[in-house]
């Protein structure tokens, strides 16, 4: 069935708050009714749908999800308490509520399911409601967090299988100051971290923002890597223009006694970054 004009723009402001790009997100729909409009605007989700009914026994591994969505769910808290069972630590459930309204009770509803940094909104132009929340992370540790996160990307991802719509690379910014720190009329220069490849220069890049920090700050521990300030954000079909061989989540092991450098970069073809 078409999604009716009324559901296509809920669903959309919920599409704002899918977790960041990745080379692959695995997310639950619940009752169907985003799936279709999402699967349009992010090649890298892996649906799967799920009757709220059978949402404890909808086949999925427990804490899989990287994102659950909802569009009109009838909340209340055992769904709540079976959405967060659902999600790995750090997956965010999003839901909107057409004809719901702005009210703290919607916060309390999630807190008690167990989840956290909750977000609670008019969903389009002041109508309807939009709920958000995520599953804590088990750890505390910073580093711990990102490692868990990276480890959903696959490493040394060939390009041509991947579906993300981002890649990212490790930046040498000069100056390294921020934009609003630059005086009228100076330009900065991006370098990128790549390795070189016999006679050929190969990008090294990143499907998400948590798998190159994940490879970057154990890099920079064991002095591998230095000097770092960025991580560009770059949108798939830039990666043809590069001109370059690119690999897709390298891991320390393997270019370990390689030869690394630092390509030239145009910063004006970098996308906005990740929330």
């Amino acid at each position: 069935m078409t999604p009716g004009p009324m559901r296509q723009r809920f669903v959309e402001a919920l599409a704002k708050h899918l977790p960041p790009s990745a080379s692959r997100l695995r997310l639950l729909d619940i009752d169907g009714h985003c799936g279709e409009i999402l699967a349009g605007r992010r090649a890298d989700l892996d649906i799967r749908c799920t009757a709220a009914n059978d949402l404890q026994r909808s086949g999925n591994p427990p804490a899989a999800a990287d994102a659950i969505v909802a569009y009109a769910p009838d909340l209340e808290g055992q769904m709540v308490t079976s959405i967060a069972a659902n999600m790995r630590p750090g997956g965010r459930f999003i839901a909107v509520l057409p004809g719901g309204e702005v009210r703290e009770c919607w916060v309390g509803l999630l807190e008690a399911g167990g989840l956290v940094r909750i977000l609670v909104e008019p969903a389009v132009d002041g109508a309807g409601v939009l709920i958000r929340g995520e599953k804590p992370h088990t750890t505390v540790n910073t580093l711990g967090r990102i490692q868990s996160v990276a480890r959903a990307d696959v490493d040394l991802l060939d390009l041509s299988d991947y579906r993300g719509p981002y890649l990212h690379l490790l930046i040498r910014q000069s100056p390294n100051k921020p934009v609003w720190k630059l005086k009228a009329g100076e330009a900065i220069a991006w370098r990128a971290l790549a390795l070189r490849d016999d006679s050929d220069a190969v990008l090294l890049a990143f499907s998400s923002l948590p798998k190159a920090v994940g490879f970057l700050q154990p890099a920079v521990l064991i002095d591998m890597v230095r000097d770092v300030n960025k991580v560009g954000k770059f949108a798939r079909e830039v990666a043809g223009g590069w001109g370059r061989p690119v690999i897709l989540n390298p891991t320390l092991d393997f270019i370990r006694d390689q030869q690394l450098i630092w390509l030239h970069i145009d910063p004006e073809t970098a996308a906005a970054p990740d929330e």
